[in-house]
């Protein structure tokens, strides 16, 4: 029986990974320099824009970024002053992570020009195609919670 040879430029996982490196590398040339923060960086502002008071291990699960990454973002964060840490009141090991008023400006600078981005992008598609994108991503997300 013949192997089934691996094809990358086929191979789903790596495209999937390969469209999500350039979108993410082109969406950070548009913050990287202005504000000095990375692309993980942004990840943790944009979930602490949309939901503060994380615990950096709801971030690492809401990310999808390991902790190591997380971790340096945090720290890198705070020591820019965009960041701070408020221990939990019901469990003193965890902290809980909001923006500073200098991280809620950078949010508010950033998101919208997260969204005309994504805007931008979407142009490729259809309305139709948008949806279905929607809903494909949705049953793979789906398929991966259960594997």
């Amino acid at each position: 029986m013949a192997k089934a040879a691996l094809h990358l430029e086929k191979f789903l996982p790596y495209r999937l990974s390969v469209i999500t490196n350039r979108i993410s590398g082109a969406l950070s040339r548009h913050y990287a320099d202005r504000f000095g923060i990375g692309i993980p960086e942004w990840r943790v502002i944009a979930n602490l824009g949309r939901t503060p008071g994380l615990t950096a291990n709801e971030v690492v699960e809401r990310s999808a970024m390991d902790k190591v990454t997380v971790s340096r973002a945090v720290a890198a964060l705070e020591q820019k002053g965009l960041l701070a840490r408020e221990k939990d009141s019901d469990d003193k090991r965890k902290s809980r992570l909001t923006l500073s008023v200098k991280g809620q400006g950078v949010y508010a600078e950033i998101a919208p020009l997260a969204l005309g981005f994504e805007r931008d992008l979407l142009t490729a598609l259809s309305v139709d195609e948008v949806a279905q994108l929607d809903r494909i991503i949705d049953k793979l997300t789906g398929k991966m919670d259960s594997l």
